[in-house]
């Protein structure tokens, strides 16, 4: 199956996200890949799925490739791979320039905006993500 488009997000680093070591602290990576998978979702997605779905992190599994600076110029590339029943699965490649610093891989739980339980991501939903696909293709068996 092919991954929906790429999903780029500029990314600040603010003073209070360098550390004792004068890098970025790791734990900011998790709010970076949480706001790109979220502006990625919102940018996607119709206003009435918007209303409808939330999208919580279930894991990430990030592998730091080198540190960032105060002054450096991040860009998080997002990119869905596939959706599974509720769960989506995530690739987010942190870069300066065309460096790899981090990648992250993570899976998230559509739930319902009203009761906050996990659901079924719709067809409705899935076409968002990749127009044109049908449901099996964007729900690969593995993972």
């Amino acid at each position: 199956m092919n991954s929906a488009q790429m999903h780029s997000c500029p990314l600040k680093i603010e003073i209070d996200d360098i550390d004792f070591m004068g890098h970025v602290n790791n734990s900011i990576y998790l709010q970076w890949v949480q706001a790109a998978v979220i502006e990625h979702w919102q940018r996607v997605a119709s206003p009435a799925a918007v209303a409808a779905y939330l999208w919580i992190a279930l894991k990430h599994e990030i592998t730091y490739r080198k540190p960032a600076f105060l002054r450096d110029q991040l860009t998080a590339n997002v990119v869905l791979e596939q959706v599974r029943r509720e769960s989506a699965f995530y690739e987010t490649t942190i870069r300066r320039g065309s460096e790899v610093i981090a990648e992250v891989k993570s899976r998230w739980c559509c739930v319902d905006a009203v009761s906050q339980r996990p659901v079924r991501v719709t067809a409705a939903v899935m076409a968002c993500f990749f127009p044109g696909a049908s449901e099996e293709q964007a729900a690969p068996a593995s993972r």
